[in-house]
């Protein structure tokens, strides 16, 4: 499969996250999807991103939910989305699966990121 593929097949697969969430009395807003490669280095170096991110090759993005008027924040808020997302296609990732990491300098880095959606890039030729 092509990257160009890859990224329609995740286009759909975000289209059908997005009307499931509508379905179940959700509303969805479009965050970040198309991040440079110079920001993810930044983010990185930030500790709030990595710089292979999947965002720098359109194979993530990262939605704003709303329940009844009220923007939620929390990665628990995004979990019946994140399950839902999974089992949608094996390459689906959801960022409130994402583990805390301690870095070379001793601080800790990452964790749950629960409005991330991604696909992952292998078998991409």
């Amino acid at each position: 499969m092509t990257l160009s593929e890859k990224q329609q097949r995740f286009a759909l697969l975000i289209c059908s996250l997005i009307q499931w969430a509508d379905k179940i009395g959700y509303k969805v807003t479009l965050g970040e999807a198309y991040r440079t490669p110079e920001q993810a280095a930044l983010n990185a170096q930030k500790g709030t991103g990595i710089s292979n991110s999947l965002h720098t090759i359109r194979l993530a993005i990262d939605l704003n939910l709303f329940k009844n008027g009220v923007y939620l924040t929390n990665s628990e808020d995004y979990q019946m989305l994140g399950e839902y997302w999974k089992s949608l296609d094996p390459d689906c990732a959801w960022g409130g699966d994402f583990k805390q990491f301690k870095a070379a300098d001793g601080s800790w880095k990452g964790g749950p990121d629960g409005n991330h959606f991604s696909l992952a890039h292998q078998g991409i030729k």
